[in-house]
């Protein structure tokens, strides 16, 4: 069979489906890689009215407090002070199922914690995971087309699941993670949070850090094996939610406590590894954890509708002191989810309730659109500058600009010394016990054994074996004896 060209929705070929454009090799990515934005607008608008992604999810309220000085490392206001506290909201949510999929499936869950700082709404958006499957925007679509319904069988299948994942090794990592034990947690009370992207902070000084975010719980961990998981969905579709809803109204207030990584921005160049990769964590024996406070919940939504579903979070809501890193992924996703939103819930969507500022007022000139309020002095002027005292630039930036070189085109990551995109699977494959190893090799066979394409089949027991032997070993042998029964 002849190959056929991918192109664009115009038509034109696309040279490079794997790689963003960006400004130099391992820099941020550029505005005029048209193929990527076509690819994440689109993305975005593919289904109505529920999220493409993050579907499923609940809510809450509750507020951060800081417990440590962090002030060497940013001058964020809302962390400036030992004892202070700053009001949240965070949503749960499972990625892959539908609104109505149980809560208690296979999945990585969303942790995003909105702060209403007094310097605007700081937005933290991450999972139950401190990695993910893939390291490139551009794929993104693809990768959820891959693990989402089939749109000839309506149903999510296996060989989509599986082939992607063949042609993903950098997958290897997460797989590990999602079909190990923590891949079903008993509740969003139960399980801890990570930022996953690498961030910026800057202090008063201007020096740059590049942080990683850790919320443990301190509930402890807990989780669900796949037989208790498919007997909870049965029983109890919305097992987390009532898990989270009751817990609160008892009294009984979830919270976690947060610690940051902190690497100085000038080690990042020379790291063993690419430390912007999403794919990889950094090893707590190079970069310790740093506590900074707790996040405490303690008040439900009063309409899930209005305050969860509509709620709104996106990576580049950032205040003065963070900032983003040249995290290809995290550079796709401050585009991606802003985009996702004007698109769900309008692009006056930040005035609703659960969006808005709550320690400040947004002052900007923005009119009109769909939803738009009524709540603009009749004489204020809708552009600036002008002459009738309307809000004006601040001249300082949020943090430390990124340093950029060479040329703009579709660069693979650059290559740092140890990378690698299997060590770090085989790592987590080592440290585990042995009945952990037995259910995680369980789960991926239980999966892979019912993929159609002995080839697809052969590409995933590859990236087993090359993260560990013994990996591949038990994984190839669970396969074979379940394809044989």
């Amino acid at each position: 069979m002849t190959a056929r060209f991918l192109t664009t929705e115009a038509g034109a070929p696309v040279a490079d489906n794997q790689n963003s454009a960006t400004a130099g090799v391992g820099g941020p990515i550029v505005l005029q890689d048209q193929h990527l934005l076509e690819k994440l607008a689109r993305f975005n608008r593919e289904r109505i009215p529920e999220r493409v992604v993050h579907a499923r999810g609940s809510g809450a309220y509750g507020y951060f407090e800081v417990t440590d000085d962090v002030t060497g490392f940013t001058h964020a206001d809302f962390l400036d002070t030992v004892g202070k506290r700053t009001e949240t909201f965070i949503r749960f949510s499972t990625v892959a199922d539908n609104l109505g999929g149980p809560d208690a499936a296979r999945d990585p869950r969303g942790f995003a914690l909105k702060f209403y700082t007094e310097e605007g709404n700081y937005d933290l958006v991450g999972n139950n995971t401190p990695v993910f499957f893939i390291k490139d925007p551009i794929k993104f679509p693809d990768f959820i087309h891959s693990q989402k319904r089939d749109p000839f069988t309506g149903k999510q299948e296996p060989d989509n699941v599986w082939d992607f994942w063949a042609h993903a090794p950098e997958a290897t990592h997460q797989i590990t993670w999602l079909m190990g034990d923590r891949g079903i947690p008993a509740s969003y009370r139960h399980m801890n949070g990570y930022g996953s992207h690498t961030y910026q902070w800057t202090n008063a000084e201007g020096e740059a850090f590049f942080v990683k975010y850790h919320f443990k719980t301190n509930q402890g961990i807990r989780c669900l094996d796949a037989e208790q998981g498919a007997e909870l969905s049965g029983k109890d579709p919305n097992s987390h939610q009532t898990d989270l809803l009751q817990s609160i109204e008892r009294g009984v207030y979830p919270s976690w406590t947060l610690y940051v990584q902190i690497m100085p921005a000038a080690e990042a160049a020379d790291y063993r590894f690419n430390p912007f990769d999403l794919t990889k964590v950094w090893p707590h024996s190079d970069y310790p954890l740093q506590r900074v406070g707790r996040l405490v919940l303690d008040r439900n939504p009063d309409n899930v509708f209005a305050e969860v579903e509509q709620s709104a979070f996106s990576p580049n809501n950032f205040v003065p002191g963070i900032g983003p890193s040249p995290d290809k992924m995290l550079q796709g996703r401050l585009f991606a989810y802003a985009d996702a939103h004007r698109y769900r819930l309008g692009v006056n969507h930040t005035q609703l309730p659960v969006n808005a500022p709550k320690a400040t007022t947004a002052a900007n000139y923005g009119r009109d659109g769909l939803m738009a309020t009524n709540g603009y002095d009749r004489y204020a002027k809708n552009y600036e500058p002008n002459s009738y005292s309307g809000p004006v630039q601040t001249g300082r930036p949020l943090s430390a600009p990124l340093a950029v070189n060479g040329h703009v085109g579709t660069h693979e990551a650059p290559a740092h010394t140890k990378d690698d995109d299997f060590f770090q699977a085989g790592e987590l494959y080592r440290l585990m016990s042995e009945e952990e190893k037995k259910r995680l090799v369980n789960n991926i066979a239980g999966g892979l054994s019912q993929v159609s394409r002995d080839d697809v089949i052969e590409k995933n027991l590859a990236h087993f074996h090359a993260a560990d032997p013994d990996y591949g070993k038990r994984v190839e042998a669970r396969v074979r004896e379940l394809r044989e029964d």
